[in-house]
């Protein structure tokens, strides 16, 4: 391994720890993941299982700093960091980190995630999206979508991020296709069926009316129209396509406009083919935004820091 190791970016949600080593650069050196996420951890044990998951590397390269982000700085992971309010840029996300030092002298820095108090009816929230948004860059005036299973639309505006909205496609989906009536009958191994998600796009920008909607993937079958095999791609499609029906009716987008998708869930092309279907044009994500965002905000905080 030719190049310096400069800081570890450990991404540590409900039912996973996934971490990188990178240069200062945020060139990826290494990486590696284990399911011993929050949900399956103890009050007390995070800092013993993150210093021997990195063991390896911190004996390699001694006592990096590490940044951690995702749900392992809320209520329910190792240290709540409060949310940092919107309108907030890289000064303010830096401002809302917290840092202690770790036994073998690493500084960890626990990344604040972000609140919207104008959400209606109650302020939204995010924890690890806001540092993909800071890593696409906050020069440019522009709509950002980060799909997943809640879905985010976020406003860059004069260098902050000014505004986002949640929209919980992704669990509304799954909670479909494993626990309804409506989608019974889906093939299984799921098949995906690009002509069949295109034709549930278009029936959800047809219509508002998204309970009635629904209900067209039964219908669909009864009526020979659907089959086995297009009924998750159908359903895909009627939830995604109501995401941007939404998302339009929200404000934040009208036809002609470019918006950047970024993620790394696998869903990014569908959520490109649904921004065609609503005359958007897509500016293209590296993929290496969460690492990128990450770097920007340590180094921003490892002056900034507070012990806990």
């Amino acid at each position: 391994m030719g190049q310096q190791a400069a800081s570890i970016i450990v991404d540590w949600g409900t039912t996973s720890l996934r971490a990188t080593l990178v240069t200062a650069e945020g060139q990826a050196l290494d990486h590696l993941e284990t399911q011993q996420g929050i949900s399956v951890l103890a009050k007390g044990e995070h800092e013993k299982v993150l210093l021997e998951t990195l063991q390896p590397w911190l004996t390699a390269h001694g006592a990096l700093p590490i940044a951690a982000l995702g749900m392992i700085t809320s209520r329910n992971g190792w240290v709540e960091v409060d949310y940092v309010h919107c309108p907030a840029g890289l000064e303010e996300l830096s401002h809302g980190t917290v840092t202690r030092t770790l036994p073998n002298g690493s500084q960890l820095v626990f990344l604040a995630g972000l609140t919207d108090p104008a959400g209606k009816p109650f302020a939204d929230v995010m924890r690890g999206e806001e540092t993909q948004v800071v890593g696409l860059g906050l020069a440019s005036n522009r709509t950002v979508i980060l799909p997943g299973t809640h879905s985010k639309w976020a406003l860059v505006a004069d260098g902050r991020i000014a505004r986002f909205q949640t929209f919980v496609t992704g669990e509304i989906f799954s909670l479909l296709m494993n626990h309804s009536f409506i989608a019974r009958g889906a093939a299984n191994p799921p098949v995906e069926d690009a002509a069949a998600f295109r034709r549930g796009l278009k029936e959800a920008a047809g219509t508002g009316a998204m309970l009635s909607l629904l209900f067209s993937a039964r219908t669909g079958g009864l009526a020979k129209e659907i089959s086995a095999d297009e009924l998750r791609s159908y359903v895909s499609g009627l939830v995604i396509g109501q995401e941007f029906r939404q998302a339009s009716e929200e404000g934040w987008f009208k036809a002609g406009d470019e918006v950047a998708i970024v993620g790394n869930d696998g869903l990014n092309g569908l959520y490109g083919v649904a921004a065609s279907t609503f005359g958007l044009t897509v500016k293209e994500a590296s993929g290496s935004e969460a690492i990128d965002g990450a770097i920007a905000i340590l180094k921003a905080a490892c002056d900034r820091h507070r012990d806990v």
